[in-house]
């Protein structure tokens, strides 16, 4: 899946799967595993560190969840919405994500021509009626990417799904 690969990875969602940003951790792990041996050394106490996790995990749990975790769990807690309004808010264009598929792909600096987007449209499997009228294909479009997106481990809020 070339396109949604792409969209993911603009999104620091990685690759084609999990299994394929895995091989990436052990290459930066060797670089975190000193870093987390600082910091494990900079600890004060096993107890503080279950203190101090509780409320963390209370604020927001799937998102800080995922934030503590391996770089698997990072990738699947990227906050969609999050990512895509702090992008948005240093683009020179105002750019309408939530509703546009054309200007999602602007956004994430990919071609966003009717061409590449049938090309999306039939890579994520648009239905041969909807691909005849580009209006409803673009609107199947951008909610079969926000729903692929939540597949793939980005928390992404039901009514962008819908």
């Amino acid at each position: 899946m070339g396109l949604f690969d792409t969209i993911k990875e603009k999104l620091g969602m990685g690759g084609v799967s999990n299994e394929a940003h895995k091989p990436a951790a052990p290459d930066s792990g060797s670089n975190q595993h000193a870093t987390d041996t600082v910091v494990d050394s900079e600890r004060p106490t096993t107890a503080n560190n279950a203190t101090t996790a509780p409320p963390a995990a209370g604020g927001s749990a799937t998102g800080m969840t995922g934030t503590v975790g391996t770089a698997g769990g990072t990738t699947n807690a990227v906050d969609v919405p999050a990512k895509l309004d702090g992008m948005a808010a240093n683009h020179p264009e105002q750019l309408n994500w939530r509703t546009s598929i054309v200007d999602l792909l602007k956004l994430l600096g990919l071609d966003s021509s009717l061409e590449s987007r049938k090309e999306l449209a039939t890579e994520l499997g648009c239905p041969p009626d909807k691909m005849a009228d580009s209006a409803q294909m673009n609107v199947w479009l951008h909610r079969t990417v926000m729903h692929k997106l939540a597949e793939h481990g980005g928390t992404v809020p039901p009514e962008l799904r819908a």
